[in-house]
């Protein structure tokens, strides 16, 4: 079988495991695409029937080269290459150790031959892929309901779905990719799972964030009962042409898939509704993948505080750290009324913990060897469905390689902030206050880390009273009376009696800007508080102003209204849940 999974072995019973070889020039393993017996070789190459061996060159040296080609897989007993196999004599074993003994005799002539071919010209045609912990890149995996799915480059058997939108596989800015998991009960083995009847809702959904540098990203899970809205969304039909579902108000986020036949387009809009984050690409797995590659990577590790026995999921666990894989695994994430409260909640918890160890497990050890390799690609693409624009083996090894900085410790996931329904006590809404600071920080690129006290880092400005905050303020770009707006705010909210109205700016802003003196800082620090701006904001001179003299602010584009940050936060808000990807001390309890 090849990378493509056509199997291409045919009549020579290769092992697709031992198509990957280990080429010591390199250091990279290498998948050997031609089938044995068909090694690739330039016209010039051709040698005539018989002459198997590389010629001296003057002086006795041999021709040698950078890189040796490596043998098909065909003919390793004898240690034949792929074309020396293409030589054989016809006839039996007799004839063939009589056409040995004549080519040695010929051999004798010329002197001692060497095993090496001459140094092959590049070719336009990829005669291989390969496989280092750098070109597999990043990993991605996602939970559906206790389903989890890895995506990796050597993918024959991708399902693709037209959600209307192709973007390219790789991008020069943020990359943001919606991971999808339903509940559907279609698949071998699936029957026992989810609820019966159902056409498959997004019963596990985590958006992951890239940055644009490569350096982190974040994974935000939305849970599936929140309230929301979802918008019209159109939906590629079985005849090609386009349906639009129409859109619903104040229902549940997992109707955004499946019902009223949605695809995972609608899901993506609702998403980009949700966060106001633009998506990139979805991934979508089913029930399967948790059980295959959870066996395929030989047992992930997780940890449970106290003991767990789950009735519904059917978990049975003593407290401690425990290997889990297949049903086992599968129960491990789908269990929620054995630990906190029993809801939804908790079951992202343990979807995050498994998560985090399966992603250490296949950085660690997935690709120690071509067999486990191959295992864990062939067990982690059978339930993927994609988008178009990745919708391919080459567009996955480009996506891959574009994400393959991103290390774990700089991996975060979090929950999407919530509060109980005072209507439903079965669902939850958006808790706004910390949900929107959080989308702005992912909005903005920023890691979702939360701050560190570090040797060398400047001690704080101490902040003026409200009394004492002196500032002009002008319109350079805002909404039209946004400097009256943020003058009464200021005084009315605030506290801030000297501020004034200065009426429009001479010139037109694309960001707000704060000028102030030295003697100013304290004046600034209180105002770029309440103002949410951010240090490029802030402007300062080099003399000291008079005492009356004010700071002068103003309004740019980016202004919105008086109270709304104008900058994204750096720092996630208070109790938003989370937890980093490399930390291995997280329980079940």
């Amino acid at each position: 079988m090849d990378a493509q999974g056509r199997g291409q072995a045919g009549d020579d019973n290769v092992d697709p495991a031992d198509q990957w070889v280990f080429d010591p020039n390199t250091g990279n393993y290498e998948l050997r695409l031609d089938p044995a017996g068909q090694a690739a070789a330039r016209p010039s190459d051709r040698r005539a029937p018989g002459s198997r061996r590389a010629a001296r060159k003057p002086g006795g040296e041999v021709d040698d080269t950078d890189t040796r080609p490596l043998p098909a897989q065909g003919g390793r007993r004898g240690g034949r290459g792929a074309d020396e196999a293409e030589e054989r004599p016809p006839g039996g074993r007799a004839a063939r150790r009589s056409g040995s003994r004549s080519a040695a005799a010929s051999a004798s002539v010329a002197g001692p031959a060497s095993r090496r071919k001459r140094k092959p010209k590049p070719s336009g045609r990829k005669k291989a892929l390969y496989w280092t912990a750098g070109v597999v890149g990043f990993v991605l995996v996602a939970g559906c309901g206790g389903a989890f799915y890895l995506y990796q480059q050597l993918n024959g058997n991708i399902n693709k779905v037209d959600v209307g939108v192709e973007n390219d596989a790789v991008s020069d800015g943020p990359v943001n990719v919606l991971i999808i998991g339903t509940d559907a009960r279609s698949g071998k083995g699936n029957s026992g799972y989810g609820d019966a009847g159902s056409v498959g809702h997004a019963d596990t959904t985590l958006l992951m964030h890239i940055s644009k540098d490569r350096s982190n990203a974040t994974a935000l899970s939305i849970p599936r009962d929140m309230i929301t809205d979802i918008p019209d969304c159109p939906t590629k039909q079985k005849d090609g042409s386009t349906k639009t579902i129409p859109g619903e108000h104040g229902v549940r986020f997992n109707t955004s898939l499946g019902q009223e036949g949605r695809d995972p387009g609608c899901t993506w809009r609702t998403v980009e509704k949700l966060t106001g984050l633009k998506i990139d690409h979805f991934m979508m797995a089913d029930f399967n993948a948790v059980k295959e590659l959870s066996t395929a990577v030989d047992g992930v590790e997780v940890c449970a505080a106290k003991d767990l026995n789950d009735p519904k999921s059917h978990l049975r666990l003593k407290a401690g750290r425990h290997t889990v894989m297949g049903e086992q695994a599968l129960a491990f994430v789908r269990t929620r009324h054995a630990i906190g409260f029993g809801s939804d909640l908790d079951r992202i918890k343990m979807q995050q913990q498994f998560l985090s160890s399966l992603i250490r497990k296949l950085k660690s050890d997935a690709f120690s060897s071509p067999s486990k390799l191959y295992a864990v690609s062939q067990a982690a693409t059978k339930a993927l469905t994609v988008d178009t624009g990745i919708g391919s083996a080459s567009k996955l090894l480009d996506f891959g390689q574009d994400l393959k900085r991103v290390n774990i410790d700089k991996i975060t996931f979090a929950t999407v902030p919530v509060l109980d329904n005072p209507n439903d006590k079965a669902t939850v809404i958006l808790d706004k206050g910390k949900a929107e600071p959080l989308f702005a920080m992912v909005r903005a690129d920023h890691a979702l880390a939360k701050g560190k006290k570090g040797k060398g880092k400047k001690a704080p400005v101490s902040k003026a009273p409200p009394g004492l905050v002196r500032v002009d303020v002008t319109n350079g770009g805002g909404p039209i009376g946004s400097a009256q707006e943020t003058v009464d705010w200021l005084q009315n909210s605030k506290g801030a009696r000297l501020s004034t109205n200065a009426g429009n700016a001479p010139t037109k802003l694309s960001a707000t800007r704060l000028e102030y003196a030295p003697n100013q800082a304290d004046q600034a620090a209180t105002l770029a508080d309440w103002m949410g701006l951010s240090k490029s904001a802030l402007k300062k001179s080099s003399q000291n102003a008079g005492d009356r003299v004010p700071m002068k602010l103003t309004l740019g584009k980016d202004f919105t209204a008086p109270g709304t940050p104008i900058a994204a936060p750096t720092e996630l808000p208070d109790n938003v849940q989370n937890v980093n990807a490399d930390d291995k001390n997280v329980c079940a309890k």
